[in-house]
């Protein structure tokens, strides 16, 4: 039996109980909560524990997982504190996204975690979708040739104003590990960004990047945009052929530059995924077998260190917008 326990109950932390709670072999021995009474609450609902504070929980149980359900100032501030409780006392730890909304927590968090020998992951859970992985086989088995363009539009509405970056640091840590996921790592990044009228914080960014294969590409990502659209879309090509994934979990649809016939994989073949909330349940799940087989820290799949390149490009934008969008070499940061 795999023993987790949940940080953050509100929200998010509300669907990470309710994940490990339908996982075969998981037991949630505990839930933490700033606010008691909100602890209390899903600890009864789900037959566990209830504490204020991860050192006195790590101290009363016994835990193989803490799932860090944090937020704090955008989505991540609140996240750095209680992971490196649970890495200091040697648990192996999923941490929501942003890993931290600041580069050099995000930096100490993944350090110290393989100081420690301590799995740390982070929940990407766009990656861990059946079209985002048949799309990444077709790239691998060299379907796709040499890879030309990577590009990727995220926009849903989001009225969050806790300031001027919150929309990419809340946001683009999913766009940018898509990406990565894809075409490998970005080495260099150009943002402009605007927001939409009476916003403070910058509400839509377009972004070109380009990847340290030498391939070339784009985000374009918004909070201003309807919920009732499409709002996932990456599209990668290479020089025999093209995918699009749409949606994150919809479809997968592969298009092969010498011929006239596609290739598409659609959900209710993929199975398993109704909605996105079931994304969840397959990246947890996989945190869950991952730890169950000792699985090397550098072998997590969408581990911190992954999620910490991710962080840094999305830095690197902000950096390129604040300098009039001028290049931003993303390993200088």
């Amino acid at each position: 039996m795999t023993r987790v326990a949940v940080v953050g109950v509100n929200n998010i932390g509300k669907i990470h109980c309710a994940t490990y709670s339908k996982l075969q072999g998981v037991e949630l021995v505990a839930v933490c909560d700033l606010v008691r009474e909100r602890a209390d609450q899903v600890a009864q609902l789900y037959h566990a524990k209830a504490y204020d504070d991860v050192e006195h929980l790590l101290a009363s149980e016994e835990v193989d997982i803490v799932s860090v359900a944090t937020s704090g100032e955008e989505g991540g501030s609140q996240h750095f504190a209680p992971t490196m409780v649970a890495i200091r006392a040697g648990v192996d730890v999923l941490v929501e996204k942003p890993l931290s909304n600041r580069l050099d927590e995000a930096k100490e968090m993944v350090e110290s975690a393989a100081k420690k020998g301590v799995r740390l992951a982070c929940n990407l859970n766009h990656r861990f979708t059946p079209a985002a992985h048949r799309a990444r086989e077709l790239i691998l088995q060299g379907q796709l040739g040499a890879l030309l363009f990577a590009n990727m539009r995220l926009t849903i509405r989001n009225g969050r104003e806790q300031g001027p970056w919150t929309h990419m640091r809340a946001l683009h840590t999913h766009s940018i590990d898509v990406l990565r996921f894809f075409a490998g790592d970005i080495r260099r990044v150009q943002a402009f960004m605007t927001k939409a009228p009476g916003r403070s914080t910058w509400s839509t960014a377009s972004v070109n990047l380009e990847f340290a294969s030498g391939a070339v590409g784009h985000l374009t990502g918004s909070w201003d945009m309807s919920m009732k659209h499409p709002i996932e879309f990456c599209e990668v090509a290479g020089d025999k052929g093209r995918i699009v994934v749409e949606n994150a979990y919809e479809s997968m649809t592969f298009y092969p530059h010498d011929s006239d016939e596609t290739t598409a994989f659609r959900n209710p073949i993929f199975g398993g995924i109704g909605q996105f909330n079931d994304t969840f349940q397959v990246r947890l799940g996989r945190f869950v077998e991952q730890v169950r087989e000792k699985a090397d820290p550098d072998e997590i799949e969408g581990s911190g260190k992954e999620a910490l390149a991710a962080l840094a490009v999305v830095e690197a934008a902000i950096e390129s917008h604040r300098r009039n969008g001028a290049v931003v070499d993303v390993t200088s940061l």
